[in-house]
């Protein structure tokens, strides 16, 4: 893996926060965090897109349904992670693979949702991380309300939600965040600014100069990062949780990065944009350039990173092996894992359901 030499600048990262440039050359040493922390963040960024890598060839194969691929994003996700306690809550979007998987979710149980099992949205509630959402922006009031529980609950725990550029500009989005400035939620909402909306950039669906700049308006920091330099990601998500444990309210974090691969594993990017400019973020690979810095110190060799390819690839045969052992899906399914208390309405939906299955 080599690291890019040079770049042109982009646009987007003006003011964002760096640690390392795209090469891996330390721009920030005050920042750097310890070496375990190091390879965490390493190892948890090449496990994230080994899988993803994988995933998309099993959809083409038809061993998973429509799959939302994250690969070069691993960043923002992986720094966010780590930088969160055991214990706090993570609502992620339906690009949050990554971000599952730093937090304990297994490799089975994602490709089980990725199936659309309901299996795969039966999350350990031990872990506090919610299904991937669907639904655009119903996250965020999940998230604030989350938080608030928690603040009044005195458990000194947090909830960080992600949520990309186009969902910024749905009602939800105001609602939540909104609502976790007025009462000083310990929530974290992680914008993964990626370019685009599905086929619709940045610069036309919102006039603003920035999306972290929404933050004023919420009575909340708004901090601007460089979503593929990790370093800096885990720098910004730590500062904002220390600041919510302290009682200090939520915190808007805006992660520059860039969609270099397909919406989802049905989607054409050609037809909508010019791939010149998915080709320079190529360059600023989020695990090129932590690698290259690695190496740099002797902390990295080809050895270590065929151990965690290898074993990656085992994991992934394994958990293959046991999502393909999951139950049939039953039709009562369909209403179960949705209310602790399930509604009247779905009660009698569930009778008949019932009543069918027995006359077959």
């Amino acid at each position: 893996m080599t690291a890019a030499l040079t770049l042109p600048p982009d646009p987007r990262l003006e003011g964002t926060l760096s640690v390392l440039s795209p090469s891996g050359e330390l721009l920030r040493p005050d920042l750097v965090p310890g070496d375990e922390i190091l390879l965490k963040l390493y190892t948890g960024m090449r496990r994230a897109r080994v899988f993803d890598d994988r995933a998309m060839v099993l959809q083409r194969q038809g061993k998973l349904g429509v799959y939302p691929c994250f690969g070069g994003m691993e960043a923002t996700q992986v720094g966010a992670a780590l930088a969160l306690q055991d214990g706090d809550w993570v609502l992620p979007t339906y690009r949050g693979t990554a971000l599952a998987m730093m937090r304990g979710m297994t490799l089975a149980q994602i490709l089980l949702a990725w199936r659309g099992h309901p299996a795969g949205y039966q999350v350990d509630p031990k872990l506090h991380i919610l299904p991937f959402y669907i639904p655009i922006a119903n996250q965020i009031p999940h998230t604030a309300g989350i938080a608030l529980a928690e603040k009044r609950r005195g458990t000194g725990l947090l909830a960080m939600a992600f949520i990309g550029d186009g969902g910024t500009s749905e009602g939800d989005f105001h609602v939540g965040v909104n609502f976790a400035g007025a009462f000083c939620a310990p929530a974290i909402f992680v914008i993964e600014n990626n370019g685009w909306a599905i086929s619709t950039p940045t610069s036309v669906q919102t006039a603003a100069k920035n999306l972290a700049s929404r933050a004023e308006g919420y009575g909340m920091p708004g901090i601007r990062v460089d979503g593929n330099d990790v370093l800096a990601m885990y720098h910004v998500t730590l500062e904002a949780a220390e600041r919510a444990r302290r009682g200090e309210g939520p915190t808007l974090i805006e992660a520059i990065t860039y969609r270099i691969l397909p919406h989802t594993s049905s989607d054409d990017p050609k037809r909508y944009r010019q791939e010149t400019e998915a080709d320079a973020w190529r360059g600023r690979d989020p695990g090129m350039r932590l690698r290259a810095y690695l190496e740099s110190r002797g902390m990295w060799s080809e050895e270590q990173e065929q151990d965690v390819m290898k074993g990656m690839e085992a994991e992934i045969k394994a958990a293959m092996l046991e999502a393909d052992q999951a139950a049939p899906i039953e039709p009562e399914a369909l209403l179960e894992h949705i209310y602790a208390e399930p509604l009247a309405e779905m009660k009698d939906q569930l009778a008949e359901i019932r009543a069918l299955e027995a006359l077959k």
